[in-house]
């Protein structure tokens, strides 16, 4: 998942782990990402308890963690986050923040709640890529409004991040259709152009068949990307609230230890020599 589409969280230093380059090195990392619901039945997927105790009863950690699990991976992180806020500790504050940042996005992302997560199945390689990244670099900058307003505090933020999966998950069949109709329209020396990107020729989805496709979807990867926002915003605020509303004034001078950059580095420098993602691949 490109940095694009993830609400961007400006106050995170560059060292920052990012949960994408963990799926090089740690094997546990892939399915925090992801949860191909629509292996549990037809939508609303009632076959599949929304708590973590009741679904591992059911179907088992390992058989729940080979489909995803991503709605459940968010509670833990967000007793985390609001533990660090108790302890206002700075590192687990950043580094928590960004995580749980991630994982909320790629929950909002239709084909992470899908087992055609890459239209691997019907000839639509590239379209994950496609919706989640070359449609917002075309059209996020000059057309897409991502001033949402106040984050709010979530009552029940298990049953929140469901209903977001569970409207990720509806949304798959249109990014997969709405794409297939419009090849059909397209001759392929229109679907696709060439670009030259940071001094690369890379083959790409042309601009003509990029806009039509947002235009197709009636505006969702804005929306989607909208309500992703505004849900990081409002886990973080959550979280805050959870751990008593602490005064955090005296960390915003706080910067990132040696030994701490050492440790993102250590696994950025893993993330580049491992040429291939641990478990399946996305893009």
């Amino acid at each position: 998942m490109l940095v694009l589409y993830k609400p961007n969280i400006n106050f995170i230093s560059e060292h920052a782990v990012d949960p994408d380059k963990r799926r090089y090195a740690v094997v546990d990392e892939g399915p925090r990402h992801y949860i191909d619901i629509d292996h549990y039945g037809v939508y609303p997927y009632t076959s599949l308890p929304h708590k973590w105790k009741d679904a591992v009863e059911k179907f088992g950690e390992d058989s729940l963690k080979q489909y995803g699990i991503v709605p459940w991976h968010i509670q833990i992180m967000l007793n985390r986050l609001t533990a660090a806020f108790k302890e206002k500790d700075f590192i687990k504050i950043m580094k928590n923040s960004a995580e749980i940042g991630h994982y909320i996005a790629d929950a909002h992302v239709p084909l992470h709640a899908n087992t055609n997560h890459n239209g691997q199945y019907t000839n639509q390689k590239g379209i994950h890529a496609f919706w989640e990244s070359r449609v917002p670099e075309l059209l996020a900058e000059k057309e897409f409004d991502f001033f949402i307003g106040k984050a709010a505090y979530i009552q029940n933020p298990l049953n929140f991040i469901w209903l977001r999966v569970l409207e990720s998950a509806k949304a798959a069949d249109s990014v997969l259709q709405f794409e297939k109709e419009l090849t059909q329209q397209f001759p392929p020396d229109q679907k696709y152009a060439f670009e030259n990107r940071n001094g690369v020729v890379i083959r790409q989805y042309a601009a003509a068949f990029t806009i039509a496709y947002n235009k197709k979807l009636n505006g969702m990867i804005e929306r989607r990307m909208r309500q992703s926002i505004f849900a990081v915003a409002s886990f973080w605020y959550t979280a805050w609230v959870n751990a008593g509303q602490p005064d955090l004034k005296n960390l915003s001078n706080k910067q990132f230890s040696e030994a701490d950059i050492k440790e993102f580095d250590k696994l950025n420098d893993t993330w580049r020599k491992q040429s291939k993602i641990i478990g399946r691949e996305e893009e």
